[in-house]
């Protein structure tokens, strides 16, 4: 699958102060394929390295972490040159292995002309719980979310409407109607399907969700055993009770997550560390409510209130058991949890486009669902998941912080009128 990260790992590699490269993510996002893929398309020779399994070279990198006689066991193990120019070392699993994390500082000081790179999923939760030395300032980080909207569209063919609507959304044109239709068509599979590589993969060769479903939940099982794995007992519990409240906190007319929906009583104290755990993790996706809309959002974030969302919006759809026929039905009803999953899919598509999220609430009844700094400027956006599209929040946010435009997403086309920019839902991967 054509993966927009694939870019930035060229950018690395010609780089000329290329340091060791960490790709971090939550699992099954495609880490080891997209490097895998990398090496074979820009190397002629790729050292795999899985240290997970890799006994011998884990054991010698825990007694040695001269970067030069790591690079000769590896080549007396595997009976296999390893090239500075030509061939790319992928430490695959680098959570299993504190000391080859540590090991990256000492290549990026004395062999800079190696090509390393790293991929490592709970790497976050590892560093945090084992107090892992991470070589800061030694290696570049990159992160890896699921496929978005957009890359789902390559993978079903659909590259020339992918182009199509980032060439509407630059000029502010209506797409043709047939053009909108299809794409709010594709939009509500990918609401089912979400980003997963697995899931995606598994939709094109059956078109059948629920075998798509099968696989996510395949997935949601890996998310529950790590859950167990990466932390103590009482802790996983508490990881897990969080987790599964998710659909139950959106479900709420105030979306703010709510320590006592998890549990009758609960609290920061009790839960706090097991939503960091899940940030950590990349399993889910944390937006902040902002106290005022001013420049940089980042000064104004309340960190004590929050909303929480799921990492994928197939894996949301599939947790929350909503009918897939309310999804795909082309009838606008007054499901508010449907609602609430558009927020999701939003939320994911900001995230990977490396967004800060952030909300805003005024102190009577106005929300933005959410509050982007775009080109030093405050954009408010609101989401819709259908047409119907009167709110007067967004007014209200505009008059308090003299917002230059905002950003209305829902079903309705292209168009800006009153300073609001019409975004289809289907396009929220170009803002």
């Amino acid at each position: 699958m054509k993966r927009k990260i694939l870019e930035t790992l060229v950018e690395w590699k010609n780089g000329e102060e290329r340091k060791p490269l960490v790709l971090n993510g939550a699992r099954q996002v495609g880490k080891t394929y997209i490097l895998e893929e990398f090496g074979k398309q820009h190397f002629e020779n790729v050292m795999y390295l899985n240290m997970e399994i890799e006994g011998d070279i884990r054991n010698f990198i825990e007694k040695e972490l001269s970067p030069r006689k790591i690079i000769q066991f590896i080549e007396s193990t595997k009976r296999q040159e390893i090239s500075p120019e030509n061939t790319l070392i992928f430490f695959d699993e680098i959570q299993a292995s504190e000391r080859t994390l540590t090991a990256l500082k000492y290549f990026c000081e004395q062999t800079p002309e190696y090509y390393i790179v790293a991929a490592g999923s709970l790497l976050g939760v590892a560093i945090n719980r084992e107090k892992y030395s991470f070589p800061v300032g030694k290696v570049s980080d990159l992160y890896m979310f699921p496929l978005d909207f957009e890359e789902f569209m390559w993978a079903l063919g659909y590259d020339k409407l992918a182009e199509e609507i980032k060439n509407h959304y630059a000029n502010n044109e209506p797409m043709p109607e047939a053009s909108h239709h299809v794409a709010l068509e594709l939009y509500q599979k990918y609401f089912i399907v979400g980003g997963m590589p697995a899931a995606v993969k598994t939709f094109i060769k059956t078109d059948s969700f629920l075998k798509v479903q099968v696989v996510q939940n395949e997935i949601l099982n890996q998310y529950v055993a790590d859950m167990a794995k990466y932390a103590d007992t009482a802790t996983g519990i508490k990881i897990r009770a969080c987790y599964d409240s998710i659909p139950a906190q959106l479900a709420k007319e105030n979306t703010k997550f709510q320590y006592k929906v998890v549990q009758r009583g609960g609290t920061a104290t009790i839960f706090g560390e097991a939503i960091e755990w899940l940030n950590m993790a990349h399993i889910t996706i944390k937006c902040q409510r902002l106290e005022h809309g001013l420049i940089p959002i980042n000064a104004y974030m309340d960190l004590i209130n929050f909303k929480l969302y799921m990492g994928d919006i197939g894996v949301l759809t599939l947790r929350s058991e909503i009918p897939l026929q309310t999804i795909l039905s082309t009838i606008e009803t007054d499901n508010t949890f449907l609602g609430a999953m558009t927020e999701n899919y939003v939320a994911q598509c900001f995230k990977a486009k490396n967004y800060r999220l952030a909300y805003w609430q005024s102190e009577g009844k106005a929300e933005i669902d959410f509050v982007l700094q775009i080109d030093g400027k405050v954009v408010p956006v609101e989401v819709k998941k259908g047409r119907r599209n009167r709110a007067k929040s967004l007014g209200v946010f505009m008059e308090k912080y003299k917002s230059e435009y905002a950003i209305r997403i829902s079903k309705k086309n292209f168009g800006f009128e009153n300073s609001i920019k019409s975004v289809p839902l289907y396009a929220v991967f170009c803002i």
